[in-house]
């Protein structure tokens, strides 16, 4: 199988995707907020410096050394910035998803404010020394080389 056979069997099999960067502390918590709150499962989650996150940001002409915002695929199409947690916010439940409302923002301003707290993330909130690992109970909700 190539590559791009294993990356649109990937994302045929997997319809909300979200990549997230595996050493940020924002990012793995936000993560660990989707597990969370996605009690049904429909979110599959990977991080950008996995090989799978790698073949999908490279899918989507996106940079692969450089990682300034959240990737979500809903469907083979891409979101990022704060479309992709409006996207991912309003799949959650109660009382979450009352959280999309920000949509009603104009999207420069949104997109603003993601980016202000996505450039300062590791001064705001550190880093991890190596990336997440999910543990044995959520390992099923995240991609690997196997998928």
């Amino acid at each position: 199988m190539t590559k791009t056979d294993h990356i649109a069997e990937l994302l045929e099999n997997n319809k909300r995707i979200v990549l997230f960067d595996g050493v940020c502390w924002l990012c793995t918590g936000w993560s660990k907020f989707i597990l969370r709150y996605d009690k049904s499962g429909v979110f599959k989650l990977a991080s950008v410096q996995s090989p799978v996150g790698q073949d999908l940001l490279q899918q989507y002409r996106l940079p692969t050394q450089t990682f300034d915002t959240m990737v979500y695929i809903e469907n083979g199409r891409l979101f990022t910035k704060s479309d992709a947690f409006i996207r991912i916010i309003a799949k959650l439940p109660f009382p979450w998803f009352l959280l999309a409302v920000f949509a009603c923002v104009p999207r420069p301003l949104r997109d603003w404010s993601y980016d202000r707290i996505a450039l300062n993330r590791y001064k705001l909130f550190g880093k991890h020394p190596s990336c997440f690992i999910p543990n044995t109970n959520t390992s099923g909700r995240f991609l690997d080389v196997k998928d």
